[in-house]
């Protein structure tokens, strides 16, 4: 399907044009091995196997119904039968899924490159392991194919999206076509995972917007923006419930819902004319101020420097300690911590457990 994005005219894939009996029959006999059961792979695999396709998982095996094997046994996996070593499971599976974090996929790959064989599909949901093949040694042989499907969400939202029949945007690439037949493989998955429509992107461009879109306005500027406003407002004499209310809460429970419905012009036109007047003279001044930093991001990872302390990082031995520490520095903080506070008010949600949740928040201050 044709879609005009603003006058640059893109091929969207719907369901209405490739459905699910479509996938199911472009799938039937092949085996599809998803490898890691940590963010993606639960969602992906959970999905297609509700879709009716072949699927097994490969995971390593520890202890504990919290690690990523014990998920997978929650989930209905059977060891011996859909459930398998990594090594194992890439040797059973026609279409291998590696969906194993960036920072391992080096490790991964060393043990389960020797099982990606002439006419199988090697699969990513990300560009990073084939784009950074300097830094990943992810080269598949030239009789592999190379295909990927990126979901635009978190797995969590993948699975729900899936189970409420909404589905989830996703790109699609082939860096390889072996069998001449990788297109059809990536679309037939794309819908199997559950995507509501699939645009075409390359590897390269969808690690790179990728990586930007993260550090950038989804997650690394919206964060610091938020945190500017609201500490801005408190070192004025706001209270915590006032700053975190128009700094957080008035966006993700009111403003980001309309946005969604129709757009940031139809959220303007339904906020008062103060509102509207004020945010069109000081989003001039925000662009402004920002793009110089997206330049900036847009540039480091061009030049594989994101994608380089990614490695490095998160090779760590202690990088669970490392960045756990530095998410309870943020869970911490009075703005989140006020935010907890906040949520436990909200009126569909019990005020105790919510509050429960909210770990620290009891008997802790919200002033300094």
């Amino acid at each position: 399907m044709d879609i005009n994005f603003g006058g640059v005219v893109e091929k969207i894939v719907t369901r209405k044009e490739f459905p699910l009996k479509k996938a199911q029959k472009v799938l039937k006999g092949k085996t599809v091995a998803v490898l890691g059961y940590g963010i993606q792979g639960p969602a992906q695999a959970l999905n297609m196997r509700d879709n009716g396709i072949n699927v097994i998982v490969g995971q390593r095996k520890s202890a504990g119904k919290n690690s990523s094997w014990g998920r997978a046994l929650a989930d209905g996996w059977v060891p011996g039968k859909t459930l398998f070593s990594i090594e194992e499971a890439a040797e059973k599976g026609d279409i291998i899924m590696l969906l194993v974090s960036d920072g391992s996929v080096k490790e991964v790959w060393k043990k389960v490159e020797k099982y990606v064989t002439a006419g199988k599909a090697l699969y990513l949901s990300h560009g990073f392991a084939y784009v950074y093949n300097k830094l990943t040694g992810v080269k598949p042989d030239a009789d592999v194919d190379v295909i990927m499907v990126a979901p635009k969400g978190s797995g969590t939202n993948v699975r729900r999206n899936f189970l409420n029949g909404a589905g989830i945007n996703s790109s699609f690439a082939v860096a390889q076509d072996a069998t001449g037949n990788a297109l059809m493989l990536t679309l037939a998955i794309g819908i199997a995972v559950g995507s509501g429509y699939l645009f075409p992107t390359t590897f390269e461009r969808e690690v790179t917007s990728d990586l930007v879109g993260e550090r950038g306005i989804l997650m690394g500027a919206l964060c610091g923006v938020m945190e500017a406003q609201y500490y801005t407002l408190r070192a004025n004499g706001h209270s915590p419930s006032e700053a975190f209310n128009e700094t957080c809460e008035e966006l993700t429970q009111s403003l980001i819902r309309l946005v969604d419905e129709n757009g940031m012009d139809w959220m303007y036109s339904n906020c008062s004319q103060t509102a509207q007047h004020g945010a069109l003279k000081w989003r001039k001044a925000f662009r402004k101020a920002a793009e110089p930093v997206f330049k900036k991001l847009y540039a480091s990872t061009k030049k594989m420097q994101e994608a380089k302390e990614v490695i490095r990082d998160t090779g760590r031995p202690d990088y669970k300690e490392f960045m756990g520490k530095q998410l309870q520095e943020m869970h911490d903080s009075e703005m989140w911590m006020a935010g907890a506070a906040v949520r436990s008010l909200r009126p569909h949600e019990p005020k105790k457990a919510n509050a429960d949740k909210a770990a620290g928040i009891k008997g802790r201050k919200l002033t300094k």
